[in-house]
């Protein structure tokens, strides 16, 4: 997952600012398919390939999720909105999506709920230490949105720069794209 500025990924990719899992060097090999992803547009992912290794990655924007036609901010937007009460045919119908694909969201962001409550107050409480506890506020869902939330406004308050990324954005790096995909699992790591 890298940022949503494609020349600032050709940089770092220049630079030496982006590595491999096995920790070697990337170097460009070339785009993916480009695709129209709902939301934000066409786009066209860069490939890599490790110097290392000799895999080839696909760099995908924080903007978007994995197998996913809409943009992490759409799908976002349908989780706030159920969080507040509201059904998957009027979220459907206000985004302009079919009710089975929002249900299909809501019902995967539902199934990691829980996982993501973990992860995001994890991190919370690495970014902010003195940040009190979330308090439950119903179901799953709600409090793994209000989590997300929290933790995005503890990365800003300390990073400064995150102020750019929604807290979508932030879900989508933390989860590696993977917010409402069956396999979620997810590690948070003190990165210093």
């Amino acid at each position: 997952m890298v940022g949503t500025d494609s020349s600032e990924v050709e940089r770092w990719l220049s630079t030496g600012g982006l590595v491999c899992p096995c920790g070697g060097d990337l170097a460009p090999w070339g785009f993916a398919r480009p695709r129209t992803v709902r939301g934000a547009g066409l786009l066209r992912p860069r490939r890599v390939r490790c110097l290392s290794c000799r895999v080839t990655h696909v760099l995908v924007s924080i903007g978007c999720l994995l197998r996913r036609a809409d943009a992490v901010e759409v799908i976002g937007a349908a989780l706030r909105l159920k969080a507040a009460g509201a059904g998957h045919r009027p979220i459907a119908v206000q985004l302009g999506r079919p009710e089975s694909t929002v249900r299909g969201w809501l019902r995967a962001f539902s199934r990691n709920a829980a996982t993501l409550r973990s992860v995001f107050t994890t991190l919370l409480a690495q970014l902010d230490p003195l940040q009190g506890p979330i308090r439950p506020m119903g179901t799953g869902l709600v409090d793994a949105v209000e989590a997300i939330g929290a933790a995005t406004a503890a990365a800003r308050r300390r990073l400064g720069v995150v102020g750019a990324v929604s807290p979508w954005q932030l879900a989508s790096a933390v989860t590696c794209g993977r917010l409402i995909a069956r396999d979620l699992t997810v590690v948070v790591s003190n990165t210093n």
